[in-house]
């Protein structure tokens, strides 16, 4: 019987409910991107303070996302996603209404908070929910697609709204979103009982925590020359704390993050490529839309609309091809064929010229990284979390998501930085860069192949 088939009405909402709250949560990574000249008008904010609007949100994201994890477990994954959903849908009202700078940045960064409980609750739903190998499949298919979209979607939604309805409206179309989505809440399944002495590390979340914060803030702060030292500083500092946070989880009883989920090769690999998976796409989207618009001159709706088909090509290769592609490869040749396909789509855009045809140049490339990104982020993710037991699933979600969101602050500024400084003599700054996100991709799938084959058999056996 087909995971399609196995698929009842109950099933199909819970998946909707999950996968529609992931879209919002990673579109709003990028929706405002094009509105930060409106807000920096209307609130008064230099570009250094337009900045913070961004990073807020990622750097609550990213710093938050193993409490989360933990939290998922202890608590409970649907206690959570309510918790989480409240949480974003509130902040993203507060954005929507701000009037002063401070406001809009404080409700940015409670919205990457709320994000971070969301995504490993939603990731222990799913694994909870979808018990069947075929509709397993599908439904983290479905997941990973969402994700994937998100970001494309952002750009290319967020132009169309700050000029029909202005920049608020790029938070305050969440609400409607949230506030339907709590109501469906009751479907998803009920908490499992917890024992009675599961409780949070509390000095494991403060030193783990603000060590992910620190190097977030840091590895922003290096793109700008002025903070370079600061940023070192906030680095090392950064990095201790981490080295703090592994020293007490070895001695905690109740560990935020247990260390044994990193002996599990599905873990410890998975989140050793996510990182350079987000290394590698998540700049690919700035640096494309820095093309278009500085060198083609798009404006920024029209650099929206052009990497629209990436989210389309990957919402339809995930209903389609990513299940069947999981039933008959597995997921760790899904993930390795994902990150070639990456790779191939930013050596395409590494040969983009000064005056390009958007059909020839661009499009081909974005069709790559539409097919390769949902293959990617489905064939990352499904390993962790379905390889441990479904007490650790939302740790080994956070674990591999946070690894994501280190790589992507990585990738961003040293990227950007890279395009920015390169000899023009050797073509441009922006195919130096596009070539080294396909290199990072392309070791992605080079690791994929040594880290995850050899426990395959294991995984598919759990998995599949």
């Amino acid at each position: 019987m087909s995971g399609r088939e196995n698929f009842g009405a109950r099933e199909r909402l819970i998946l909707l409910l999950i996968t529609v709250v992931e879209l919002v949560v990673f579109l709003d990574t990028t929706v405002l991107n094009v509105a930060l000249p409106d807000i920096g008008a209307d609130l008064g904010l230099r570009e250094s303070g337009l900045g913070w609007v961004t990073n807020a949100y990622l750097l609550a994201f990213g710093g938050f996302m193993l409490l989360g994890g933990r939290a998922a477990d202890v608590l409970g994954p649907r206690r959570m996603f309510a918790g989480g959903l409240v949480l974003f849908t509130v902040a993203s009202a507060l954005a929507g209404f701000a009037d002063t700078a401070t406001v809009l940045i404080g409700a940015r960064a409670l919205q990457g908070i709320g994000a971070a409980v969301l995504i490993p609750a939603q990731l222990a739903l799913l694994t909870a929910s979808f018990t069947e190998s075929g509709a397993r499949n599908r439904a983290f298919g479905v997941w990973s697609a969402m994700g994937a979209a998100g970001a494309a979607l952002g750009t290319a939604v967020g132009g169309p709204l700050t000029d029909l309805l202005g920049w608020p409206s790029i938070f305050l179309i969440n609400l409607p979103v949230g506030v339907l989505a709590l109501a469906f809440v009751r479907l998803l399944p009920p908490d499992s009982a917890r024992s009675g002495d599961a409780r949070l590390d509390v000095p494991g979340a403060i030193t783990g925590t603000a060590g992910l914060l620190l190097i977030g803030y840091a590895i922003g702060a290096l793109g700008d020359a002025t903070m370079r030292g600061v940023a070192a500083a906030l680095l090392g500092l950064g990095l201790a704390l981490l080295g703090c946070f592994v020293f007490i989880e070895t001695r905690s009883p109740h560990p935020l993050m247990p260390l044994r989920l990193f002996r599990i090769r599905q873990v410890s690999g998975s989140a050793v490529v996510n990182a350079l998976v987000g290394a590698a796409h998540v700049p690919t989207f700035a640096l494309l839309a820095l093309y278009l618009q500085n060198t083609q001159h798009y404006t920024a709706t029209e650099s929206g609309l052009a990497v629209l088909p990436v989210a389309v090509v990957n919402i339809v290769i995930s209903r389609s091809l990513i299940p069947f592609a999981l039933d008959r490869l597995g997921a760790w040749r899904v993930l390795a064929a994902g990150l070639v396909l990456q790779a191939l789509a930013m050596g395409w855009f590494a040969r983009l010229p000064e005056h390009s045809s958007y059909l020839l140049d661009v499009l081909p490339g974005a069709v790559l990284l539409g097919i390769g990104l949902p293959a990617a982020f489905v064939g990352v993710t499904a390993p962790a979390v379905t390889s441990v037991a479904q007490a650790d699933a939302g740790i080994a979600a956070g674990i591999v998501n946070t690894a994501q969101r280190v790589g992507s602050g990585l990738g961003v500024t040293a990227l950007l930085l890279l395009a920015e400084l390169a000899p023009s003599s050797y073509r441009s700054g922006l195919n130096i860069a596009f070539g080294v996100a396909g290199a990072l991709a392309a070791l992605g799938a080079v690791l994929t192949v040594v880290l995850l084959r050899t426990s395959a058999v294991r995984a598919e056996k759990v998995v599949l």
